[in-house]
């Protein structure tokens, strides 16, 4: 049997912790700091977990 590839653009977008949580980075935090407050960009630099609905499918393209 072939194997399944892992999907380049995901792997590079998501990180899956220890304990099986899909995480991912914060949209906006990458440029235009002059227009964000200190608290806005702190906030943003964090990782969030992916929402319920989409980590079947993320998990399915990390071929977890």
């Amino acid at each position: 049997m072939p194997k399944n590839k892992t999907h380049s653009g995901t792997k590079k977008r998501f990180r899956v912790t220890g304990s099986g949580k899909v995480m991912r980075e914060q949209a906006g935090h990458v440029h235009k700091f002059h227009e964000k407050t200190p608290q806005k960009a702190r906030r943003l630099s964090k990782d969030v977990m992916v929402s319920a609905a989409d980590v079947k499918k993320v998990k399915k393209l990390l071929g977890r």
